[in-house]
């Protein structure tokens, strides 16, 4: 089935999902020292809510956090003091987005990646005669090995952002940045943020700056297969309509057949 979208012709009967689902098996990504999600039937009494158990329906209750637990879209209060919802923030959900592979450079111990990866891999790509006119930014990291679908990630100091990285996607025009990490920040950066604040331009989190970026959305714990190439696609943002800093999500990219610039 095509769809002109923007100006820009794809095909949506080929989704590209680049998302990570929660799960029940025990096989779930982790991060933020969290237990495994959990997702069993609802009990009242003799009652159970599973087919197999007798019930006419599979009834389920759910217990799992968006941000540890697979896939997820968060904005601008996942940090603020005050409450702002994600679901308040997407009003529009079909982006044009660069998808680039970068392998993170080691600094003072840690694994990040830098304004000048991100340069480097724009110019590699030959994205950079189009690159003001995209929205969402989606970065794969090397290796990209399968386990990035279960790894636990508490304790492990994954890679992560720097600040110029994130500032320059933000003076880029980015406003959705999508990451195969846990985190845009280090692991344990003692509350600072660093990446998180410059994205959303963030400079009081108790008393919120007018100028923050609240059309902006970081989306973590993706998975790109190898299969997929480096390039210019269009990105549906899809998330759950939760009344939360963030919502798990579905980001699917879909390939331009009509792509020129």
């Amino acid at each position: 089935m095509k769809a002109q979208i923007r100006n820009f012709r794809v095909d949506l009967s080929k989704p590209l999902d680049i998302s990570i689902p929660i799960t029940a098996d025990g096989q779930n990504p982790l991060a933020g020292y969290i237990e495994q999600p959990k997702i069993e039937p609802q009990v009242f009494g003799d009652w159970i809510g599973k087919v197999s158990e007798g019930s006419s329906t599979n009834f389920n209750n759910s217990f799992f956090n968006p941000h540890g637990h697979g896939t997820h879209t968060e904005w601008v209060g996942h940090i603020t003091r005050e409450f702002y919802s994600i679901n308040k923030c997407l009003t529009q959900f079909f982006f044009l987005a660069e998808l680039l592979t970068i392998a993170p450079e080691e600094r003072d111990g840690d694994l990040v990646i830098s304004k000048k990866q991100l340069m480097l891999a724009l110019e590699k790509s030959n994205s950079q005669d189009h690159f003001e006119d995209t929205e969402a930014l989606i970065i794969r990291t090397l290796p990209n090995a399968k386990s990035k679908r279960h790894s636990n990630y508490s304790n492990t100091n994954p890679p992560y952002l720097t600040e110029d990285a994130a500032n320059f996607c933000k003076k880029s025009g980015i406003k959705h940045l999508l990451v195969d990490l846990p985190s845009v920040d280090k692991e344990k950066d003692e509350g600072k943020l660093l990446a998180h604040k410059a994205f959303w331009n963030v400079t009081d989190v108790a008393n919120l700056n007018a100028d923050a970026r609240m059309d902006a959305t970081i989306t973590e714990m993706i998975y790109v297969k190898d299969s997929i190439e480096d390039g210019t696609y269009v990105l549906n943002l899809q998330i759950a309509s939760f009344e939360n800093d963030a919502s798990p999500s579905k980001p699917i990219l879909y390939a331009i057949e009509n792509l020129h610039y």
